[in-house]
């Protein structure tokens, strides 16, 4: 029999494709899995409603899975649940900032204190841009070091 310790075990595999140091457990994606009598169910949410990585990824944690575990895989769309940033994981604020991307503010005195600059720390920044390369990133200027770096927007 299956365990759900070995589903999020192949779940750790399925990675953000716009952000590839992200697993889809880092991201806080799957809100629900269950082992039926045929197969595995496993309900996920997009960080944005209009994701354009949404059906890539649920191709992806179906494939994972079938390739890991000898079992066939459900991937549905929870739609009971929104995504916010709370949900990501707190290896995933270092992941991010490895990655050169400035992780969200967690508390409103994150937001007043400036996003700080993934490349040297500074807080010396401003926002250049609300549009990033992706829905979920902002464009920001670093002051300091005279980097141009994103950082992932916040979502309550």
């Amino acid at each position: 029999m299956i365990t759900t310790n070995q589903i999020y075990e192949a779940l750790s595999y399925v990675h953000d494709p716009e952000i590839p140091v992200l697993s889809v457990l880092d991201l806080g994606m799957i809100t629900a899995v269950k082992v039926r009598e045929k197969d595995i169910l496993i309900k996920m949410i997009p960080t944005f409603a209009a994701c354009p990585a949404v059906h890539f990824i649920q191709k992806e944690i179906k494939e994972e899975l079938e390739k890991r575990l000898p079992v066939q895989v459900t991937v549905e769309r929870d739609k009971t649940v929104q995504w916010n940033t709370s949900r990501l994981s707190e290896a995933s604020y270092k992941k991010l900032r490895q990655f050169k991307i400035a992780p969200p503010a967690r508390e409103q005195k994150e937001i007043l204190s400036g996003v700080a600059c993934p490349f040297c720390q500074s807080h010396n920044t401003y926002l250049r841009s609300p549009f990033g390369s992706t829905l979920c990133r902002a464009s920001h200027y670093c002051r300091d070091c005279g980097y141009m770096f994103e950082e992932f927007k916040r979502v309550e």
